[in-house]
């Protein structure tokens, strides 16, 4: 299998893209220890990756993304447990969308926590390992929010446009030690984050994306399971947007 005895952590496993990205890459042999605040669905995922007899495991780990020394412990026990980390996929984040003129600090600030400031925190711990290792993948989850904004998303769209230009800092730093740092940015998605939409909206969305449709999970796990995988070496600090055509 292509990431065979690949050693992946992916934070935002339990539900959307996360979990698709968790059972894609399993599915292709790696190892995939995937991290979430509450462990319910974790085991969930795990059990469903043994059933389906995947050809990698799923290992599930509760993490807070905005917990910094639970962050240091997670990576570097991950690294000690199984001697390699290969893989960090960036893809926890949250929204509490609002108007600018009413947006409160605490919602401008938590939404970057948990959407840049994580990146940062993870991408670090990870980094030391795969240095002396001389190898590995970190690619981070940013959005067609952080390439074109969106109204009511000042917090989440920079957040994400944050992420974009961290992803492009790192990939200058470490391709040195041969890592590559890269970005996918999701347009819409069916996940609980779309959902929520009011029907209108997502009426009123579809006519702007070229192939009249929102995208799936599967769709995005296939292009990190890419830029996880051999075929992605040569390639470092791009930002692929996958989003029907809605950017362009």
């Amino acid at each position: 299998m292509e990431l065979d005895k690949q050693v992946c952590i992916v934070t935002g496993g339990s539900r959307g893209i996360g979990r698709a990205v968790c059972l894609t890459l399993a599915a292709k042999g790696a190892t995939v220890i995937a991290c979430a605040r509450t462990e319910p669905k974790l085991t969930e995922l795990a059990a469903e990756a043994k059933e389906r007899e995947l050809a990698g495991t799923i290992v599930p780990r509760t993490l807070d993304v905005t917990d910094r020394a639970a962050i240091d412990d997670l990576v570097n026990d991950v690294a000690e447990k199984y001697e390699r980390l290969d893989v960090l996929v960036n893809n926890a984040g949250i929204t509490k969308d609002g108007l600018l003129a009413s947006m409160e600090d605490d919602d401008f600030d938590t939404v970057i926590d948990a959407n840049l400031r994580a990146v940062f925190r993870l991408s670090r711990a990870a980094s030391k390992h795969m240095m002396r290792a001389r190898k590995g993948r970190i690619i981070n989850i940013s959005s067609v929010a952080g390439v074109m904004g969106n109204p009511g998303q000042c917090n989440y769209s920079a957040s994400k446009a944050g992420v974009i230009g961290f992803t492009k800092s790192v990939a200058k730093e470490l391709a040195r030690r041969n890592i590559t740092c890269n970005a996918v940015a999701p347009g819409f998605i069916e996940t609980d984050m779309t959902d929520v939409l009011p029907e209108k909206v997502r009426e009123g969305v579809k006519p702007l994306i070229p192939l009249r449709r929102f995208g799936t999970c599967d769709e995005i796990a296939s292009v990190v399971a890419f830029l996880a995988g051999d075929g992605a070496s040569y390639i470092n600090g791009q930002v692929l947007v996958v989003d029907g055509g809605l950017y362009m």
